[in-house]
């Protein structure tokens, strides 16, 4: 049996999409754990972020790599948008 490690964890949804792509296309399996409760209306999600992504232990440096380098191009995304807007 596989054991499933936390390779890293996303911000919202939207960087959750483009890390499920990126995974997707390095071929690493992938599972994304969201921690919204809905008991708490997403009252931990500034603490913990919007989900953990899980792969297999084998795969967890090449996870960790390709999830850092897409949250690294989110973050330059949302700068260059924040200097458009002023």
């Amino acid at each position: 049996m596989t054991r499933w490690v936390k390779a890293g964890v996303v911000e919202n949804r939207f960087e959750g999409d483009r890390v499920s792509q990126a995974l997707n296309e390095a071929g690493i399996p992938f599972l994304i754990k969201s921690f919204l409760d809905t008991a708490y209306n997403g009252l931990y999600l500034p603490q913990k972020g919007w989900a953990a992504v899980m792969v297999p232990e084998n795969f967890e440096e090449e996870g960790a790599r390709v999830i850092s380098e897409v949250r690294k191009g989110f973050r330059k995304e949302e700068g260059d948008e924040a200097e458009e807007l002023g």
